[in-house]
């Protein structure tokens, strides 16, 4: 249902199928979904008030309502396909900590966004910003999985993105062969990674020179990109392969190392205690012929004070 606020020109929305020359709607706090196509096609939009209880916004439900200029979305978890397609005036959304998902061209030909900050995004469906041609600035979620093909295409003004380094976080194009998800953006030159996991561990890392290799490694890419102006998802795709190869194998290294110092440590620990140990032995007392080192240091490792140090000394020898 839908009707008029009393005594002004808002139209609140409580459900169902809006008037078609509303100019300025409320969404009523009733409403936790804005139906699929309830302002499709509506031109004469303005302005829309939301309210912190909306959770999703359905599929082409502000289609083509070219005159909207901004819109709340902070308490929506899911915004469907097509939901802000050619909405050529919407320069700020305002998106908040439970979005998980932006469809299929879900704000495709918004050619008047400039810039996003999705702090919590998983998934970017299939062109889902394309063709945004005034972006310029993107901020993506530590715990985005997936952006697919196209979810950029175009954005030709797009100069920066900070993304999260995961392996399989784009997803190839089978149809194009190969990984479009920024193509056409000519002006991109910078990436930046989120989250601390990379951080930690490079800073971790056995020798400092494994440490340098790995951040040169990482700078890298904003070498390159300036210099190239196609195919820089290609390029970003095998850059991040890349780096995370060397990560993994520089954290096989370390953790070798760590295994060699664990085991050398204990054995020298073994040793100690059993050499006082024996030196308290009455005097004359015959030797043992042979001792088997395993068993011995399998039998003394609690006595000998092993595993107390390993856990509280060596702590810092982890990786993330």
């Amino acid at each position: 249902m839908a009707d008029h606020a009393d005594g002004n020109d808002i139209f609140v929305y409580r459900g169902g199928r809006a008037p078609r020359h509303v100019t300025h709607v409320r969404i009523d706090k009733s409403v936790e979904v804005i139906e699929e196509h309830v302002f499709d096609g509506y031109e004469d939009l303005v302005q829309v008030e939301t309210h912190d209880g909306i959770r999703k916004v359905e599929a082409s439900a502000f289609y083509g309502c070219k005159l909207l200029r901004g819109i709340n979305l902070k308490s929506a978890v899911e915004i469907s396909d097509h939901a802000f397609y050619c909405c050529g005036n919407l320069e700020s959304v305002e998106f908040g900590d439970k979005l998980e998902t932006i469809g299929r061209s879900a704000f495709g030909l918004c050619s008047s966004l400039k810039r996003l900050i999705l702090p919590s995004i998983i998934t970017f469906e299939a062109g889902a910003f394309w063709g945004c041609s005034a972006l310029t600035d993107v901020d993506i979620s530590e715990r985005l999985e997936t952006i697919e093909s196209n979810a950029f295409l175009g954005c030709e003004c797009l100069q920066r993105i900070a993304i999260p380094l995961k392996r399989d976080l784009l997803v190839y194009n089978h149809l194009r062969r190969n990984y479009t998800q920024f193509d056409g953006c000519e002006l991109l030159v910078k990436v930046d990674l989120v989250g601390e996991t990379h951080t930690k561990t490079v800073a971790s890392l056995h020798m400092g020179s494994w440490s340098t290799e790995m951040q040169e490694e990482i700078n890298r890419i904003n070498q390159v990109l300036p210099t190239i102006a196609d195919e820089k998802t290609d390029e970003i795709q095998q850059w991040m392969d890349s780096v995370l190869d060397k990560m993994d194998h520089y954290k096989a290294k370390h953790l070798r190392y760590v295994e060699e110092a664990t085991t050398l440590l204990e054995l020298s620990l073994w040793k100690a205690k059993l050499g006082a140990r024996e030196d308290n032995y009455a005097e004359g007392r015959t030797k043992k012929a042979k001792v088997d080192v395993e068993s011995a240091r399998n039998g003394k490792r609690i006595t000998c004070g092993a595993d107390t140090v390993i856990k509280n000394v060596l702590p810092f020898l982890r990786l993330e």
